[in-house]
């Protein structure tokens, strides 16, 4: 039986599930719930996911919310150890980012892709105080991340893993949400030449709009 998600691509966690599944090489069916009309504030989906949020999975019997977790339990159904490998060490190390992403990343670009990307689309205008006031955590964190990628190609070991997925989604409109990559080098240059270059990446691209298809 093949899996389903439920998820509208446009969203940083949907598209962070789309990426990673067509990575790990497992098959699925999407399920299409429109995010920006409130669909998963539904009552039907609402049964799935009781946060209201996306994405989520079905797998026969097995219900599965929390993007990290979906990722990672693909990984393991498939035995694609290339992209999650079980060694301890290795696992951890992998665990540790996808958290980190969930707890601090995430919670610091999103600040921006609200103000610089969600505001104008809806015809409000970013808050200048708000932006203002992330600026030091984000470049806190990206400085994390820029250390952590100094001399490297990838977060854990000599190629992708559902980690630079997770880590990258966050980031995944960053021309548009107008984050300081500059000022991180190591970071810029693994997200423009590793990340953006993966295929299922460029399967899964979101343009300015929150639109999939390509501006022509």
């Amino acid at each position: 039986m093949t899996m389903k998600i439920y998820a509208d691509p446009i969203t940083v966690n949907c598209r962070k599930v789309l990426a990673g599944l067509d990575l790990i090489g497992v098959p699925f069916e999407r399920i299409h719930v429109d995010y920006f009309q409130g669909e998963q504030k539904n009552d039907s989906y609402v049964a799935i996911n009781p946060n209201a949020s996306l994405p989520a999975m079905i797998d026969g019997d097995f219900v599965l919310w929390e993007s990290n977790a979906i990722l990672q339990y693909a990984a393991d159904k498939t035995g694609n150890v290339a992209v999650y490998p079980r060694d301890p060490q290795t696992r951890a190390d992998i665990n540790r980012w996808m958290f980190w992403e969930s707890a601090s990343w995430f919670p610091s670009c999103y600040v921006f892709l609200v103000e610089n990307c969600v505001k104008p689309l809806l015809g409000s205008a970013p808050d200048p105080a708000v932006l203002e006031a992330q600026q030091a955590q984000f470049h806190k964190l990206a400085g994390i991340l820029d250390h952590r990628l100094e001399g490297r190609d990838w977060l854990v070991g000599t190629g992708p893993t559902i980690a630079d997925i997770a880590v990258a989604s966050a980031m995944h409109l960053h021309g548009w949400q107008k984050l300081a990559l500059d000022d991180h080098p190591s970071l810029r240059k693994w997200m423009i030449q590793r990340v953006e270059q993966l295929p299922c990446w460029q399967k899964t691209a979101v343009y300015e709009g929150f639109t999939t298809k390509r501006p022509e």
